[in-house]
């Protein structure tokens, strides 16, 4: 380990200390401060900040993140920043409430104790934990999947809550040619040992709020908002609460029952399935359409109402304006949109939508 510095943040007045070989980010981490973030590789401008005074180097970023200019007025990106020197550092984005509401990352060494088909493209993987034999996390967060025997990883959120800290449960969609995804698929069996990096992510319920929610999620999106849904069950949290969930055919669903079932548990839950696409064959009498179209269809005024959206990027981009239509705040819209990075890389890019939208790659 290297030489430790001080790092303040403005203007939240919050201190925080730095090893030289670990950038600031990784040590707002390890200490449990939730800092802003998406992708964690200079890609997204998440976590971009300006310093204001200290001597601070940064790793290789892109220029989509951090220009020229920006860089030269004192803008930096805090997960290419490592600290050479104690400072004084300005937040640009940050949410207040939750600041200190993080839970350090640990690495976890588990081992699989159940692979199951939930679709013909969706499984479900759940890990025992072995060392340390509990997790912390705040229900939808994400963790790193580490591939046996490999640093090799990828990112998923986990689907559990943490009345069962002792698993580690994910909804994981199979892309043909992902390296993690073909993996599940063909290669890794019960009883296989895994690593895991936990948690990561501002993906969460802001439970200091009384307003209703929209949820609205399409494929392995499912599983952070599953996570979050079963944790309001657990806590008691009976806010309104509607789950709009898009598929093609009836083939896509999955979970029916089980929502259906907290639907009794909630008050004020509703599940809203809708089919894009539905087979003949599917004797479908729900809702039919983009799941855009039937949330616009069915909700009037959602002023005062926060909407957490989790899925597939065109999904997600269609759904910001029309939930901004119907009366939601943009600091209210709260999103984690996964999709493939590299060539059919069965992995995810994460945003979370606040004062601005941070984004990662998997």
């Amino acid at each position: 380990m290297g030489e430790k510095h001080k790092v303040h943040f403005e203007p939240v007045d919050i201190e925080i200390e730095v090893d030289e070989e670990e950038t600031v980010l990784d040590a707002a981490f390890r200490q449990g401060v939730m800092l802003m973030h998406g992708c964690r590789q200079g890609q997204c401008a998440a976590c971009k900040a300006f310093l204001l005074d200290g001597d601070m180097e940064m790793d290789p970023f892109s220029t989509f993140a951090l220009n020229e200019t920006e860089e030269e007025e004192g803008f930096v990106l805090l997960c290419k920043s490592y600290a050479y020197g104690d400072l004084d550092v300005e937040l640009i984005a940050y949410h207040e409430d939750m600041l200190e509401t993080g839970v350090p990352i640990q690495m976890v060494h588990a081992e699989v104790e159940e692979i199951e088909a939930l679709t013909h493209d969706i499984k479900r993987l759940v890990l025992n934990l072995v060392d340390p034999p509990e997790m912390n996390f705040i229900p939808g967060q994400y963790a790193e999947l580490y591939l046996p025997g490999s640093n090799e990883h990828r990112a998923y959120s986990m689907a559990n809550t943490t009345s069962s800290a002792e698993r580690a449960e994910f909804i994981i969609k199979v892309y043909p040619g992902g390296m993690f995804s073909s993996y599940l698929e063909e290669d890794l069996k019960v009883g296989d040992k895994m690593k895991v990096k936990v948690p990561f992510g501002m993906f969460m319920l802001h439970e200091k709020s009384e307003g209703d929610i929209i949820f609205l999620g399409g494929g392995s999106g499912m599983a952070p908002i599953w996570s979050i849904l079963n944790h309001m069950a657990e806590k008691g949290i009976g806010r309104k609460a509607t789950f709009y969930y898009g598929a093609r055919t009836k083939k896509d669903l999955f979970y029916l029952d089980e929502l259906a079932a907290l639907e009794e548990k909630l008050p004020g839950f509703r599940f809203v399935p809708a089919l894009s696409e539905p087979d003949p064959a599917d004797e479908w009498d729900g809702e039919t359409g983009l799941i855009t179209d039937v949330l616009n269809r069915l909700e009037g005024d959602l002023g005062g109402t926060e909407a957490y959206l989790a899925g597939p990027p065109p999904m997600i981009d269609a759904a910001i304006p029309v939930i901004e239509m119907k009366g939601v705040e943009r600091e209210s819209i709260y999103f984690d949109k996964f999709t493939t990075t590299g060539e059919a890389e069965g992995s995810k890019k994460k945003e979370v939508r606040g004062p601005e939208a941070p984004e990662r790659l998997g």
